[in-house]
């Protein structure tokens, strides 16, 4: 007998579950979460999860979104082969309708972020539509979908390598880890594809990471076969690097090891691996003709017992006061709560900027004696002054670094450590990079009172803004002197992971 999937139930379906998963995290990812958070004895580390925790429950008490990069939306279809589509469409052209209602919903837009043309002119489609779907068929008369939306911070960091075959997999994941910094945002997954070719590894890395997080049971019960006992020497090799919650140096880089593989050619072993960041988004329903699916939302009490507050030990900064010489007081790992005015930019206005100063054109702004925010934030909604504004990718601002502040910045804000090139147009300029916690995006937008576009406004979420901030939460990442605490700490934490065997004792 043929089960008829109805168009308009699989687009309910789509929509519902990438609103839910835009402000729930998977409870098992919140409870790993948690354990990491009693375990922790990095207190920046620390700082970091509890921003994350406060920022979950936050989000999920308000239905707004966990981070501003709502992400690329992947979708893995398990058809059943006794099911028939309803629909004059493509299942492409169903499911992007399901994607294109979820970001457009009135009461919790969420950010577009696709373009089209990639290469070239990388137009925004608006409505973050196409989704990068799979589909396997499978016998049966029920069709099992999994939903992710995937944050270009931590998809930047995927990395793949056509091994030989007597090549080490646990060294290359430990060479490629230090590698990827802390753009991806961690404490989170790492999903590893094994075998088969180029894309179907790369395939395999992605969709293992929409498996729960079990490591802890796993351990409890011990290993069964060679795959988790790869997992457990992955999760316990990677997390006595000391990178740690953000990069900050800590006991928790990483909850979980997914692993999924495949035959391969002889003369093949191509592994690659993708990272899930703190903002995990995915989730998992079934549809066997009796109408749409929805997803149950969790319970509030669910969540630990964290509330984020401010560090008594956090010095208040006046940004419309800020002087070359307090920038240069700061030391790297302090914490700060910046108050007053500050500019944003990122990617396009950076590129714009760098293409009017090479014509000779006047800016919309003048950057001299001020700081920068490297945001996109998601459109407000309701009463909201902006949408959540948690820092992107600052790495990728590198290149303009010593450019801006030649026009006067005194510091910048954004995720993640800087690279060699901007660290040293820090030390040159005697300024400061600040390190907002990425996956906080909710939480740091509540920090912001003020907001309205000085320039570029027809680059939309990446238009230049002047935000007006009240203890917005940063640490010093890269000090005047050049020193940097992604660099530092992680070397402290490593070294004491292995003399006092903290892991153990965690």
């Amino acid at each position: 007998m043929t089960t008829i999937i109805k168009e308009v139930d699989l687009i309910e379906s789509v929509a519902d579950s990438l609103q839910f998963i835009s402000y729930y995290h998977p409870m098992d990812y919140i409870r790993a979460l948690g354990e990491a958070y009693r375990a922790e004895k990095s207190p920046a580390a620390k700082d970091a999860i509890a921003q994350i925790l406060t920022n979950s429950k936050m989000c999920a008490e308000g239905h707004r979104p966990i981070c501003q990069d709502t992400g690329i939306v992947t979708v893995f279809v398990k058809w059943g082969q006794d099911c028939r589509l309803e629909s004059d469409k493509s299942l492409q052209q169903v499911v992007d309708e399901g994607v294109r209602r979820a970001y457009l919903h009135p009461e919790n837009k969420l950010r577009a972020s696709i373009l089209a043309d990639p290469a070239f002119t990388r137009r925004n489609t608006k409505d973050n539509t196409p989704s990068v779907m799979h589909v396997e068929m499978v016998p049966g008369s029920a069709v099992s979908i999994d939903v992710a939306a995937k944050g270009g911070g931590s998809e930047n960091k995927s990395k793949f390598k056509m091994m030989n075959p007597s090549d080490n997999i646990v060294d290359w994941v430990l060479e490629m880890i230090p590698q990827m910094g802390a753009g991806w945002c961690p404490p989170g997954m790492l999903g590893i594809g094994i075998g088969g070719t180029a894309e179907k590894a790369v395939m395999l890395a992605k969709e293992s990471l929409m498996g729960s997080i079990d490591m802890a049971q796993l351990k409890e019960r011990g290993p069964r076969n060679d795959i988790e006992e790869l997992r457990i020497e992955l999760f316990d090799k990677v997390n006595a690097l000391g990178i740690g919650a953000q990069g900050l140096g800590g006991l928790s880089t990483i909850l979980d090891v997914k692993i999924m593989d495949f035959p391969t050619h002889a003369a093949s072993k191509p592994v690659a691996m993708i990272p899930n960041c703190a903002a995990t988004r995915h989730a998992h329903f079934t549809l066997d003709g009796s109408g749409p699916a929805y997803l149950e939302a969790p319970k509030l009490d669910e969540w630990p017992d964290v509330n984020w507050a401010p560090s008594s030990e956090a010095k208040r900064v006046q940004l419309d006061e800020l002087t070359s010489e307090e920038v240069q007081s700061w030391k790297h790992g302090d914490r700060l709560l910046l108050n007053g005015k500050m500019l944003t930019g990122r990617d396009a206005a950076h590129k714009r900027i760098k293409d009017m100063l090479a014509r000779g054109e006047q800016l919309p702004v003048e950057f001299r004696g001020r700081v920068i925010y490297y945001v996109g934030p998601v459109d407000p909604v309701g009463e909201e002054v902006v949408g959540p504004a948690g820092p992107t990718t600052a790495t990728r601002m590198d290149k303009f670094t010593d450019m801006m502040l030649e026009e006067g910045l005194l510091a910048m804000v954004g995720k993640a450590e800087r690279g060699p090139m901007a660290i040293e147009a820090i030390k040159k300029h005697k300024s400061a990079y600040l390190m907002a916690v990425g996956g906080s995006a909710y939480l740091v937008s509540r920090a912001i009172k003020g907001s309205r576009i000085v320039g570029f406004e027809d680059l939309g979420m990446e238009a230049i803004y002047e935000f007006e901030v009240q203890d917005m939460p940063v640490t010093v990442a890269v000090d005047s002197a050049g020193d940097s605490v992604h660099h530092l700490a992680p070397l402290v934490w490593r070294e004491k992971i292995a003399k006092e065997g903290l892991l153990e004792e965690a």
